[in-house]
C-alpha cells in the first residue's frame, strides 16, 4: 500500500485528532523526576512507583548498547525495532551519551494486557530531548501509542499506520505547533515557570515533534492530556449520581474508580493553582514604578490565596542603590514596604506600620527563608514561635495577630539573589497552607521577584540617568557681568530620561559672557556622552576667546574626528554688556528669540542657519545684533517647540508669544514658556531652555587706562585705582584691589613685547579688574623657594581675589580678578 499523504485519511485524522502523550523527565542521576498520567497509562507504572527510580528500569529499552554503536541524530526513527523495547537510541539518551534529540518507534508487551502476541503488544512512538541548564533535569521523553491514532475504514488493516514515523522539524514550519509549548507546563506542576520555560525553549530549538508519513509529508504532534477521559469520568459520575437518586445500582465498570476520583481532584487542584498564578501574573507588572509594583504584588494574593500579606525588601532595593551584594545575614535591614489584610481596618497599622526597617534574627522562619532562598511553611504558629517573633517588635505585642495562624514565607528572588520576602498568613478558621500552596507560593514569589527586579532595575537606571544628566548639565550662575540668567531642563517623556540637550554660560574677558545651547541628535547614554564631550570642547575653545563662527568651525572639525555619528546643532552667542551687542553664530539650531524691553515685542533673530556640527565642509557665519538694557534673549532646543504632526512654525510662534509675556522674575518667565509649550501633548524629546536678561553695564561703571611698558607705571596704576574706587565709594576694598592690580600690571610690564598694557575696572555685583597685554603665554601658579625672586605674585592674587583667571585674546592675553563687594 502506498504511503498516505497529509491530504489522505490518516494524515487528516492525525491533524484533526489529538495524541495522548506520555511525559517522562529524567534527572542527571538517571532517575525519574516526573511521570505523567499518560506515562502511567502507556507503561503501566503509577507515579508513586516511578518517581525516584532509574528510568532504565521503567522504560522498555534494550539491555545493552554495542560498543561500536553510535546513535544517529534525527534519523533514529528509520530503525523499526521489533524486539520488544524502544531501542538503543533511547538507552543512549538515558545514559547521557547523546547531545542531540532522538526519536524511534517500537512494539512492546502491554503491561496491562494478556500478553497475547497479537493482541497484547503496543506500538509506541517516542521522542527524547537532552536538556541543559542549571536544574537537575537532563532528559525529556515524549511517547505516544501509535495505535491510538484514528484511522478510517479506508485503512482497516492499519497498514497506513506502518508508514508513520516520529521525527523533528522547525516549529516555525507549523503555525499550530505552539500548542505543545503552551500546554506542556500544565503537566509539569512541580516545576517552576522558569524551569518549564527552559524545557519548552529547548524543545523548540532542538526540533518540534512531528509525525512523518513520507519524506515530505509531516504533521505536528498535537497533545491530548486526557481531557476526553476526564469528561468521560464526569459523565460517569453524573450517571452514578442520577442512578443513586433513582435507587438504581450501576455495574461497577460504569462507576468512577477511587483512583480516577483522586486523579480528577489532583487535576482540579493543579488547574486552580495554575489559574490563580495566571491571574496574578496578569495583575502585576503593569508599571515599572517600584512602589506601584509592590502594591500590585501584595493585593494580588489577598484574599484569594491568603488573608495577610506583608512584603519586605532589602534597603538597597528600596533606595535604588543597585543590586544587593552578598547574602543577607542577621544584620541585614529589611524594609516593610506593603501590608495587605482582610482584618478590620487599622488592626495591623499601629503594630506593624509600613515603612519600618528591622533585622530578623537567626531563629526565625524569616531568616531561614532569606538565607536559603526557599519557601518556609509553618502549618500553625505556636505560642512559643509567636513569642519569639514578637520579640523583634519593641513595646508592641504582635502575638494576638499571628498566633495560631498558618504561615508561609516565600522569597522574592532575581538572578539567585534574595531581594526580599513575603509573609503570608491565613486566619485560624481557614484551611492551613499545604505543600501545593508552598509550590504555588514559590512560583508566585518567583514571578513577583522578576517583576520587582524589573522595576528595581528601571528605578536604578532612572536614578543613574538622572545623576548622569545632572552631572553633565552645568550649574549656571544666576548673575553674570551685565546679565541675569535662568535655565530649565526637561527630560524626555517617551524615549528615556537621558538626552543630548545642553546649555551653558561661560565667563569671557572684557566682562563678556558666552551663552550656549546645543542638541545632540539621538537619545540615550550615547547622546549624553557625546553631549558631555561637545560641551567640554565648547568651554575649552571659549576660554581661547575664539569668535563664534571660528568656534563652531573648530567644534565641527572635532566632531568629525570623534566619529561619523557625531551630529549636533549648536547656537553660540557672546554678549558684551559694555558695548551692548550680541555676537552670534548658528550650526543648524532653531533661532533665538529677542524680547525688546522698549515695547515688549518679540522676534526670532534671522541668522545664517549653518549645517549641524559633524557634517563637515560647510562654512559658518556670524552676525552682530545690538541690544538695549533690559532686552531678553531666549534660546532653546527643538524639543520645546516641535510636536509630531504639527508644523514647527506653530511652536516657534508660541515661543515668541510666551517669551513676551510679562513676568515678575526670570524664573517665572521660564515657567510661562514651559507651560505654554509643554501642555500641547506629544512631546517626547528632552528640552533645554536658557533665558538671559541683558542688563548691560553703564559707562559710568567702567574705568580703563592705557599704561606704558615702564616699571614706574605700576605705581601710577595703584594711584589711578585708588582714586577711582574712592569716586565709586568703594574705598573699603581699595587696599586689596591696589595689591592685586600691582601684581598683574608688574607681570604685564615684564612680559609684554611691543604694545602697551590695558587696565580696566568694571563695577557690577562684584568688582572686576582686567589687565591685557600682547604676550600669549598664560601665567601659571608656581612654587617659589626662599631664595627665588619671582613666582609669588599669582599666589597673592589667588589668596586675595574671590576668583581669578587668564585667557588668550586675539592680540595676546587677559588676566582678570574679581573682588566681592558685599
Amino acid at each position: 500500500m502506498e504511503p498516505r499523504t497529509p491530504g489522505g485519511p490518516v494524515a487528516q485524522s492525525a491533524v484533526a485528532g489529538r495524541i495522548p502523550l506520555a511525559v517522562v523527565v529524567v534527572d542527571d542521576a538517571g532517575l525519574v523526576s516526573h511521570w505523567s498520567t499518560g506515562a502511567r497509562r502507556l507503561f503501566g507504572h503509577a507515579k508513586e512507583e516511578a518517581v525516584g527510580r532509574p528510568a532504565v528500569d521503567l522504560l522498555p529499552v534494550s539491555g545493552a548498547l554495542p560498543e561500536q554503536s553510535q546513535p544517529k541524530p534525527r534519523a533514529a526513527y528509520e530503525d523499526y525495532d521489533e524486539y520488544g523495547d524502544l531501542g538503543p537510541d533511547l538507552e543512549a539518551s538515558l545514559g547521557g551519551r547523546t547531545s542531540y534529540p532522538a526519536a524511534g518507534r517500537a512494539r512492546f508487551s502491554d503491561p496491562g494486557g494478556d500478553h497475547d502476541p497479537d493482541q497484547g503488544r503496543i506500538d509506541v512512538l517516542w521522542w527524547a530531548y537532552p536538556l541543559v541548564g542549571p536544574g537537575t533535569e537532563r532528559l525529556l521523553v515524549l511517547a505516544a501509542d501509535a495505535g491510538g491514532l484514528d484511522h478510517d475504514d479506508e485503512d482497516p488493516d492499519g497498514t497506513g499506520l506502518e508508514r508513520i514515523a516520529p521525527g523533528f522539524a522547525l516549529h516555525t514550519e507549523f503555525p499550530g505547533s505552539e500548542e505543545l509549548a503552551r500546554r506542556l507546563p500544565e503537566i509539569l506542576p512541580s516545576m517552576s515557570v522558569g524551569e518549564g520555560a527552559r524545557i519548552v525553549s529547548q524543545i523548540l530549538e532542538l526540533g518540534y515533534p512531528v509525525l512523518e508519513f513520507s519524506q515530505h509529508d509531516r504533521v505536528p504532534v498535537t497533545p491530548d492530556w486526557g481531557v476526553p477521559r476526564r469528561a468521560e469520568r464526569r459523565a460517569r459520575r453524573l450517571r452514578a449520581a442520577q442512578a443513586a437518586e433513582a435507587g438504581i445500582v450501576l455495574p461497577e465498570q460504569q462507576r468512577p474508580t477511587a483512583v480516577e476520583e483522586a486523579e480528577d481532584l489532583e487535576y482540579a487542584a493543579v488547574r486552580e493553582h495554575l489559574e490563580f498564578l495566571n491571574e496574578v501574573s496578569g495583575r502585576i507588572g503593569s508599571s515599572l514604578d517600584l512602589s506601584q509594583t509592590i502594591v500590585e504584588v501584595s493585593r494580588a494574593v489577598v484574599p484569594r490565596f491568603t488573608d495577610v500579606a506583608g512584603t519586605y525588601l532589602r534597603e538597597q532595593v528600596v533606595a535604588g542603590e543597585g543590586f544587593p551584594e552578598g547574602p543577607p545575614d542577621a544584620t541585614t535591614m529589611w524594609h516593610r514596604v506593603a501590608l495587605e489584610h482582610t482584618d478590620e481596618p487599622g488592626r495591623w497599622d499601629d503594630v506593624v506600620p509600613v515603612g519600618e526597617s528591622m533585622p530578623f534574627p537567626v531563629h526565625t522562619p524569616f531568616f531561614q527563608c532569606m538565607t536559603t532562598g526557599q519557601p518556609v511553611l509553618v502549618p500553625r504558629i505556636s505560642e512559643q514561635m509567636g513569642t519569639a517573633i514578637a520579640s523583634q517588635f519593641e513595646k508592641r505585642d504582635i502575638r494576638p495577630l499571628i498566633t495560631n495562624r498558618s504561615m508561609l514565607v516565600v522569597p522574592l528572588k532575581a538572578r539567585n539573589v534574595v531581594l526580599g520576602f513575603m509573609i503570608l498568613l491565613r486566619h485560624p478558621a481557614r484551611i492551613e497552607f499545604n505543600d501545593m500552596d508552598r509550590v504555588t507560593g514559590a512560583e508566585l514569589a518567583a514571578r513577583a521577584g522578576l517583576v520587582l527586579d524589573n522595576a528595581r532595575m528601571y528605578t536604578y537606571q532612572e536614578s543613574v540617568a538622572e545623576t548622569l544628566q545632572d552631572s553633565m548639565l552645568p550649574h549656571i550662575e544666576p548673575r553674570m557681568p551685565g546679565c541675569d540668567i535662568a535655565t530649565r531642563y526637561l527630560p524626555g517623556t517617551l524615549l528615556g530620561r537621558v538626552g543630548g540637550d545642553w546649555f551653558d554660560s561661560i565667563k569671557l574677558p572684557g566682562s563678556r559672557t558666552a551663552l550656549v545651547v546645543g542638541d545632540v541628535m539621538g537619545h540615550g547614554l550615547n547622546s549624553a556622552a557625546m553631549m558631555g564631550q561637545l560641551r567640554t570642547a565648547v568651554q575649552t575653545m571659549a576660554a581661547l576667546d575664539l569668535p563664534p563662527a571660528q568656534l563652531l568651525r573648530n567644534l565641527d572639525d572635532l566632531a568629525q574626528r570623534l566619529g561619523e555619528n557625531y551630529l549636533a546643532t549648536c547656537l553660540y552667542a557672546v554678549y558684551d554688556p559694555i558695548v551692548g551687542e550680541l555676537h552670534l553664530a548658528n550650526a543648524g539650531h532653531i533661532p533665538p528669540v529677542v524680547v525688546r524691553a522698549a515695547d515688549g515685542s518679540s522676534d526670532l533673530l534671522e541668522l545664517p542657519t549653518g549645517a549641524p556640527i559633524g557634517v563637515g565642509g560647510v562654512p559658518f557665519e556670524s552676525v552682530r545684533v545690538p541690544v538695549a538694557p533690559g532686552d531678553r534673549l531666549v534660546m532653546c532646543t527643538d524639543g520645546l517647540v516641535e510636536v509630531r504632526g504639527e508644523d514647527i512654525g506653530v511652536g516657534l510662534a508660541t515661543l515668541c508669544e510666551s517669551a513676551a509675556h510679562p513676568a515678575a522674575s526670570m524664573d517665572d518667565a521660564c515657567d510661562t514658556i514651559i507651560r505654554a509649550l509643554n501642555t500641547r501633548g506629544g512631546r517626547k524629546d528632552d528640552v533645554a531652555l536658557l533665558m538671559a536678561r541683558l542688563n548691560g553695564i553703564e559707562q559710568a561703571d567702567v574705568a580703563s587706562w592705557r599704561l606704558a611698558l615702564d616699571p614706574q607705571e605700576v605705581g601710577r596704576a595703584r594711584q589711578l585705582v585708588c582714586e577711582q574706587l574712592a569716586a565709586w565709594g568703594l574705598s573699603a576694598v581699595s587696599e586689596t584691589v591696589e595689591l592685586l592690580v600691582s601684581e598683574l600690571v608688574t607681570n604685564a610690564v615684564r612680559h609684554a613685547h611691543s604694545r602697551h598694557v590695558e587696565l580696566r575696572l568694571v563695577r557690577s555685583d562684584a568688582l572686576l579688574g582686567e589687565v591685557e597685554d600682547d604676550d600669549h603665554t598664560l601665567p601659571t601658579l608656581r612654587s617659589a623657594g626662599p631664595a627665588d625672586e619671582f613666582g609669588r605674585g599669582l599666589r597673592v592674587v589667588s589668596s586675595l581675589a574671590r576668583e581669578w583667571g587668564a585667557s588668550r585674546t586675539g592680540e595676546g592675553k587677559s588676566v582678570w580678578f574679581e573682588v566681592a563687594l558685599r
